[in-house]
């Protein structure tokens, strides 16, 4: 079987690219498993925490074992995870899946994640981490696909198409498209985070993430950069 480890920055299309896998007839999707090992290591305050917390298992070995290599029926498992979750983490069980790294303008990104959380870090926006987890599977000679969201955007249909073929899996056109509301996958988080996906149909750029960001993050925005600028480098040309 193919297990596929989609590794995003947050508010990134990473939830729209489950929907999209989750809509193969060959695939079973999980949503951030590593949710609640963030907030234990961080100690970070995000919405719906107590829950996570509570109904999410929190300890390495179960994490691994109960939703990263977990028995399934299906070809394909396919595994959304955010780059920051795995803050304290070792990484190595990364090499033994197939890794997407999904890259956004960190502009956009701090200016979506702000209207939830006012003060975002460097550590919240993942890119850093992004940067890291590319140059560890570099260095183990792994192959990994560099996507930007934007590149998705502009083609889906190319871009999915690429993607599949980089990972080796078949292209369903079943991918472009989705039903409006939520996935028995989502997250408890999903009332938090989720509400422009649940209203959508397919792969489709947000107005909302137009404009410029809070005066008070644009050295965040100059610190995100650079990392962002590298890993825009090793991105799949659509």
């Amino acid at each position: 079987m193919t297990r596929i480890n989609l590794i995003s920055s947050p508010r990134n299309l990473s939830t729209a690219l489950m929907y999209s896998f989750a809509s193969r007839p060959d695939t079973q999707v999980i949503d951030e498993p590593m949710y609640a090992h963030y907030f234990k290591t961080s100690g970070s305050e995000h919405p719906g925490k107590k829950e996570v917390m509570d109904t999410m298992h929190h300890e390495f070995e179960d994490i691994i074992e109960k939703y990263i290599f977990p028995p399934t029926e299906k070809s394909v498992y396919f595994i959304k995870n955010m780059a920051h979750h795995f803050l304290g983490m070792d990484p190595s069980f990364i090499l033994n899946l197939k890794n997407i790294i999904l890259i956004r303008d960190p502009k956009l990104i701090i200016r979506s994640f702000s209207k939830v959380i006012d003060t975002p870090t460097l550590q919240d926006i993942g890119i850093k981490m992004e940067w890291r987890l590319l140059e560890f599977l570099l260095e183990n000679n792994q192959e990994v696909v560099v996507i930007d969201s934007a590149d998705i955007l502009k083609d889906p249909e190319k871009a999915l198409k690429l993607i599949c073929e980089k990972l080796n899996i078949i292209f369903y056109p079943e991918m472009l498209h989705w039903n409006k509301g939520g996935r028995p996958e989502d997250g408890i988080w999903a009332k938090y985070w989720y509400k422009n996906l649940h209203d959508s149909t397919g792969f489709k750029k947000q107005l909302s993430t137009e404009g410029s960001i809070p005066v008070h993050l644009e050295s965040l925005y100059q610190k995100a950069l650079p990392y962002y600028q590298i890993l825009k480098s090793h991105a799949l040309k659509i």
